[in-house]
């Protein structure tokens, strides 16, 4: 193995500290009370200001690619997931839950609040309706672009 490789690579590492649902903040899908965004050379990220909000996003986003791996045809646990894939399990997911918690259509939800409510209404992550949340999951499509002039 190069030595040399892991210094190559330490500038694409994410932060301790970086948003879970970033992809998802980044495309305008859904918002954060708690990011904190930083610029880093060229590029900015989204980091969590609020660890425990953290460790409910990243619950969720595991039990989210967990439950969805086969009907979203996502690589197995420790495989990196596309750009899209990411983009449909993050904005899909938040888009599901947040009509889950609604009770109706959602737009741009606040995704610790949204976190943040779910476990204060004693919800169990686990014990979600994935089956529903999955199909809806797989039906969000992404905004499409503007037609060229």
């Amino acid at each position: 193995m190069n030595p040399d490789a892991d210094e190559r690579s330490a500038c694409c590492v994410r932060p301790d500290d970086a948003c879970i649902f970033e992809k998802a903040l980044m495309a305008r899908a859904a918002g954060c009370a708690r990011v904190r965004r930083q610029p880093i050379g060229e590029r900015e990220v989204m980091l969590c200001s609020h660890p425990p909000a953290r460790f409910n996003c990243e619950t969720l986003l595991a039990l989210m690619r967990e439950r969805s791996t086969f009907v979203l045809r996502l690589p197995p646990p420790g495989r990196p997931l596309l750009h899209a894939q990411a983009l449909r399990l993050q904005c899909g997911g938040l888009s599901a839950l947040a009509t889950l918690a609604a009770g109706g259509p959602a737009g741009r939800e606040d995704v610790a609040a949204l976190a943040n409510g779910l476990h204060q209404a004693g919800s169990d992550f686990t014990q979600l309706p994935w089956e529903r949340l999955v199909s809806e999951m797989a039906a969000w499509q992404p905004r499409r672009r503007a037609p060229a002039r």
